[in-house]
């Protein structure tokens, strides 16, 4: 059969080991499929297809230092899941059988049981088992924490099935970031992630194994082996299976473009994933383990699981090269050491070329550049706007507590801070809030937008990471669970002093339990905010998966989410808000607003900022386009977000609703929920037409007063971002030469190209975005036809051109 494209070049820094007990897993594994039942008679498998799918070699290659029993053990786990892979496919998603595959999966946890004193049913199959047998055997070498996270994601790993049987019953394709996060749970990659814990005898310290950059290597781990897997297996899962789960296939749907460009990009964003993984191994887990105060021991640990998913990694790409289950044909190209021992999948030449190049464009940025007027396309939102009646009597009361607390006369005064009309905001996420509700709902985002002015003009510029961990430690003794009132005495700052009364106000009504998710909020987005500086001191733009979920938390979404879903706490049953649906729900939600900030945004934080993190900016890095095309691809993920939002709405609620037997009050609740989220999208795009936040007359010197960092310097001045800084240094005025002072960006003439338009004089003609030839194909059903280009514009540097199917 012809494959459906040419297999592109992988980028792939670790050379691939081989187990030397490999031989031993094969004859072990044999017997124990045979002796679970899983070979001849299951009507799944015989001994040959075993054979052929080689399950030993994936496992001596993705673990090469384990000894033999440990080799046996994870590749019977191995041969187990995908065994329940194939063995689900052919009972339930051949027959869209969604009834009879949840009461299947529904029946596994048991085989899971945290103390095996407890136990395990009779099992009905060869998937339960095979599952019974490989928990008894791995759990006794592993800690009681150990065994909830593996649960956890094995659960995952089952449960996601259902997702994938919806889509193929509802004939839908995902969209990016929904088909990246689904992907990860049913793909079974953080799963693996706990066995190379176990087989490389490096069990995570509690302390650090639910972190932010733990969870990262974990997740860019996993995204690089299933976006691998989705380039050699999409001929068998696409065309074979009639799967719809597949990264090509996504990308292929939502950029309307070829499968052949559609598996370029899909392994652009794979080598994206693995440079993210490496530079969260490099930069962010050393500083973990530190700040952590881990052992050596400790530390020795961290190290060997990043070692282990560095093997999967390469392991797992050298079994794709070989295994009859997948294409693979022309893929192993020849290499500079071919004949040399374990080094077959170290192809030197995938280091450098466009791996090398998409790494240097996210550390080469040029800021400051003059980008003119954010463009703004149509934004289609169908959920009608409300806006409280006290809105403006919240204003006052807000920008009162503000004075109040010492958070004006720096970076912000009244003026300003009445511009941004804060209250406005939360009169259309909440419009059903009473005054009291309204004024704290303000005071919540009037702290959170000053700070995330606050952290990159303090720390941001001073590389001051020590300091702004200082400060965010501080930020905690303010927000005191037991006794919420006491952090006002430990409150020194004006910041700190207004999130001490702003916690002791909404956290003093909550049941400990209440507050200590609320708290978790307020965490998360905090540390979202360090995330943010961490890039800013290497001048990296981020990975875009990377991205669209931190900017969540820097949004500050996780936080005005829980204050809607603590109205309802006690009257949904336990579990529900963490609810795939619901999750999904709350994200598309969140990333649909994100977005648009990012779109309104685009002049603020690219010319007068210096800014990293703008979705337009990441797009544009990642595709190497310019800034009209990477706006009509956020336009379109924008617009899929949505409707994937009112999808879950329309067709995953009802089924959620059954599977947790919701009566007439639970489903009102759920219904409000929902409604209280399409009042928060009305809301924010209310807010962002007509806030003095983002507008181009609003925007010079606009912080602080008309005299700081981004008002255009004096002739021949350096830029900000090229001044001394440190204490000591405020008043100095550093002298460019001529020429070098002419050239830097803004200087003279507008810059026109990549990352920049023209300036649009206000009541210029508006036309629809023109044809850019040779640019990456516009996605599928997107149209920006509100874009304000001049008809006769073109731009005066060379735009990308597809080559081999990319821009380059």
């Amino acid at each position: 059969m012809t494959q459906p494209f040419v297999l592109p070049d992988f980028y792939m820094p670790y050379p691939a080991r081989l187990n030397p007990h490999l031989e031993a897993a094969r004859v072990h594994t044999r017997k124990w499929a045979a002796e679970m039942g899983m070979l001849e008679g299951s009507g799944i498998w015989e001994l040959k297809d075993l054979e052929a799918h080689d399950y030993a070699l994936l496992c001596s290659y993705t673990h090469p230092d384990c000894d033999a029993e440990q080799l046996a053990l994870v590749t019977d786990w191995y041969v187990w899941v995908f065994f329940f892979d194939d063995h689900f496919l052919e009972t339930f998603k051949r027959t869209l059988d969604r009834k009879g595959g949840k009461e299947y999966l529904d029946r596994l946890p048991a085989f899971m049981p945290m103390d095996l004193a407890d136990g395990f049913p009779e099992p009905a199959n060869p998937v339960e088992a095979g599952l019974a047998d490989l928990w008894a055997r791995t759990v006794p070498s592993m800690t009681n924490e150990w065994r909830e996270r593996f649960a956890v994601s094995t659960r995952n790993l089952l449960n996601e099935s259902l997702w994938e049987l919806a889509n193929i019953n509802a004939g839908r394709i995902s969209n990016p970031v929904e088909y990246i996060e689904m992907r990860r749970k049913v793909g079974g990659a953080p799963w693996s992630a706990g066995l190379i814990e176990y087989a490389a005898n490096a069990e995570l310290p509690a302390a650090v194994a639910r972190s932010r950059p733990l969870r990262v290597l974990t997740d860019a781990f996993a995204d690089g082996v299933h976006l691998r897997n989705d380039l050699f297996s999409y001929q068998r899962e696409v065309e074979d299976e009639g799967e719809l789960s597949n990264g090509v296939l996504v990308l292929e749907t939502f950029l309307g473009c070829t499968t052949q460009e559609a598996a370029e990009a899909v392994n652009d964003l794979l080598t994206s994933r693995l440079q993210q993984f490496e530079n969260t191994a490099l930069t962010e887990v050393p500083a973990l383990c530190l700040e952590k105060g881990l052992t050596p021991v400790e530390c020795a640990a961290v190290g060997a699981y990043v070692k282990g998913l560095q093997d999967w990694q390469s392991g797992g790409q050298e079994w794709h090269l070989r295994s009859s289950r997948y294409m693979n044909e022309g893929a192993a190209g020849p290499s500079l050491f071919d004949g040399v021992l374990g080094t077959s999948a170290l192809y030197i030449t995938t280091l450098f070329g466009r791996p090398a190049a998409a790494r240097q464009r996210s550390f080469t940025h040029v800021p400051m550049q003059k980008v003119g007027q954010s463009l703004l396309p149509d934004f289609d939102v169908p959920y009608p706007l409300t806006v409280s009646p006290h809105a403006a009597e919240a204003r006052e009361l807000s920008i009162a507590w503000a004075d109040r607390t010492g958070l004006l006369g720096d970076i912000w005064d009244a003026e300003k801070l009445a511009g941004y009309d804060f209250a406005l905001c939360s009169a259309g996420i909440d419009p059903d809030a009473t005054l009291e509700e309204l004024e704290l709902s303000a005071e919540w985002l009037t702290w959170g937008t000053y700070g995330d002015d606050y952290y990159p003009l303090v720390y941001g510029r001073s590389r001051d990471l020590a300091g702004a961990r200082a400060c965010t430690e501080r930020f905690s003794a303010c927000m005191p669970v037991d006794e919420p009132e006491a952090g006002l005495l430990a409150a020194e700052t004006p910041m700190e002093r207004g999130l001490a009364d702003l916690w002791a106000r909404t956290a003093g009504p909550m049941s400990p339990e209440a507050r200590a998710d609320f708290r978790r909020s307020v965490d998360v987005m905090l540390e979202s905010w360090l995330w943010e500086l961490h890039n800013q001191s290497q001048h990296r733009i981020p990975d875009p998966v990377d991205y669209i979920e931190m900017r969540r938390y820097t949004f500050g979404s996780d936080l005005t989410m829980s204050l809607s879903r603590l109205r309802h706490a006690g009257r949904l049953p336990p579990g529900i808000y963490q609810s795939g649906p619901v999750r999904d729900l709350e994200n598309s939600a969140a990333d649909y607003c994100c977005l648009l900030n990012d779109v309104f945004s685009y002049q603020k934080e690219i010319e007068y900022e210096g800014e990293l993190h703008n979705g337009v900016l990441v797009i544009q890095n990642f595709f190497n386009c310019d800034y009209p095309t990477a706006l009509r691809i956020v336009d379109d993920l924008m617009r899929s977000r949505l409707r994937q939002f009112q999808h879950v709405v329309d067709s995953e609620l009802p089924v959620l609703y059954e599977d947790f037997e919701l009566d007439e009050e639970g489903r009102a609740v759920l219904d409000a929920h929902v409604a209280e989220l399409q009042d928060w999208i009305a809301g924010i795009l209310n807010w962002h037409r007509s806030a003095r936040r983002y507008m181009a007359d609003d925007l010079p010197g606009s912080l602080p007063h008309g005299g700081g960092l981004h008002a255009e310097p004096e002739a021949g001045a350096a830029p900000w971002w090229m001044r001394p800084t440190g204490v000591g240094t405020s008043a100095d005025r550093v002298r460019l030469p001529e020429a070098i002072a002419s050239a830097l960006p803004g200087a003279g003439a507008p810059s026109v190209g990549r990352g920049a338009t023209p300036d649009v004089a206000a009541g210029a003609p508006v036309a629809a975005v023109p044809s850019l030839p040779g640019v990456l194909p516009t996605p599928s059903g997107s149209a920006v036809p509100a874009l304000p280009l001049p008809a006769d514009w073109v731009p005066s540097l060379p735009v990308p051109t597809v080559a081999g199917g990319h821009a380059s």
